[in-house]
């Protein structure tokens, strides 16, 4: 039979883990400071700062960073979390590219790794990504067993039930039952699979276009369309994790019938099939400009004046603005982001959004673009890790006895 050895609520050593936490806490969120500047900052007396302190830098969680002028002829300490620490290993697994970064306790990256991703085959990737990841750590001069936390971000689906990841067709063999088991042995037992529009949108709350938002979503539209939603502050995935797979709106839905569509083989949906970026380019050749070959051509002429390709503009923002207000009659979210590759051109893109919407539903939360780019998705497997990975090193390294 198992025992609980947490300490108990009341108990000294439950109030020194607390305090330590609160300590800790401080000089994440605020930075180095000196013992009177923590106390201040905190509540709590001198005395009680200073044996936190003391606990922290014993157990290598906190060090001293210098010295300071406290007042006339005096200095005192300064204090800095040890980002050393424990570290964390985020990948982003893209149609494109994979990005790998190690971080520090800080959030700091620390080594860096992009690669085109080439694979044409589950197993062909499963190889990319370890090493990958192996090179990113050991040029961080750790090993993959140093890392406390990992975070992987991909498209499709997480079922943790089955270990499988669903609606991931464009990166082949992906989708095979077994595939989560088979990252966690190539990576590591202490690893979180998340969608990666989830992760941008986690990405923008940490450091992007979404910062002290409570209720927002992040749209990612490019090659498909995802979004992430925050609601009060954390990740919603719903009872599936499929909580934001708005590709899957029922847009241009024929009257009096039922679509048409097989479920059974993995394929776009409705919303994504006439707003993703293939879908801008087959608009663009049916007004005439037949030499168009991607997306971002038909920005590039929007910009330059091109009628036609202004034309195609207002009507992906039309698509994308029943995107929107679906969207907001179920979770009125006070901001949306849109990031991807056709999310860059939200300049372009927010007049007609506007407009369009203002015809369509009374509720208009503001319309931002991206602040992270390509980055949105690292960022946010990143914070995700370090969020695990601070309460383990904690308890591995600073729980008092």
């Amino acid at each position: 039979m198992s025992v609980d050895r947490s300490p108990q609520v009341g108990t000294p050593a439950n109030m020194r883990e607390l305090n330590q936490r609160v300590v800790l806490e401080r000089l994440r969120a605020q930075g180095s400071a000196t013992r009177p500047q923590i106390a201040t900052d905190t509540g709590l007396s001198k005395p009680t700062v200073g044996q936190a302190l003391l606990d922290l830098e014993q157990h290598g969680l906190v060090r001293t960073a210098g010295r300071t002028l406290a007042g006339p002829g005096r200095s005192a300490v300064v204090y800095e979390v040890n980002p050393s620490a424990g570290h964390v290993l985020g990948i982003d697994i893209g149609r494109q590219l994979i990005r790998v970064a190690v971080a520090d306790l800080t959030g700091s990256v620390v080594s860096r790794l992009d690669e085109k991703n080439r694979a044409r085959s589950a197993g062909a990737l499963m190889r990319t990504v370890r090493e990958g990841a192996e090179h990113a750590v050991t040029e961080a001069g750790l090993r993959l067993d140093d890392v406390v936390a990992t975070v992987v971000g991909t498209p499709g689906v997480p079922d943790t039930r089955s270990a499988t990841l669903q609606q991931a067709p464009n990166l082949p063999g992906w989708e095979r039952k077994g595939l989560l088991n088979e990252l966690k042995t190539v990576l590591g037992t202490d690893l979180v699979v998340e969608n990666d529009a989830n992760l941008s949108a986690v990405g923008e709350h940490e450091a992007g276009a979404a910062r002290g938002a409570d209720v927002f979503v992040c749209a990612t539209v490019g090659t498909g369309i995802g979004m992430g939603i925050v609601v009060n502050g954390a990740l919603f995935r719903g009872a599936h994790g499929a909580a934001g797979e708005v590709g899957y709106l029922p847009y241009g839905w024929p009257t009096g019938g039922l679509p048409d569509f097989d479920f059974t083989r993995p394929r776009q949906g409705m919303l994504e099939s006439a707003a993703a970026a293939q879908s801008v380019v087959a608009s663009a050749q049916a007004h005439g400009l037949a030499k168009v070959r991607t997306a971002k051509d038909v920005f590039r002429l929007a910009r330059e004046g091109d009628e036609r390709a202004l034309r195609v503009v207002e009507e992906e923002a039309t698509r994308l603005a029943f995107m929107v207000c679906s969207v907001t009659a179920v979770i009125d979210p006070e901001l949306v982001v849109i990031s991807g590759g056709i999310g860059k051109n939200t300049d372009l893109l927010s007049e007609p959004l506007e407009r369009a919407l203002a015809k369509a539903s009374p509720w208009r939360p503001r319309i931002v673009p991206g602040e992270l780019g390509e980055e949105a998705a690292l960022t946010g497997a990143i914070a995700t890790a370090l969020h695990t990975a601070r309460d383990v090193v904690f308890h591995r390294r600073g729980r008092a006895g």
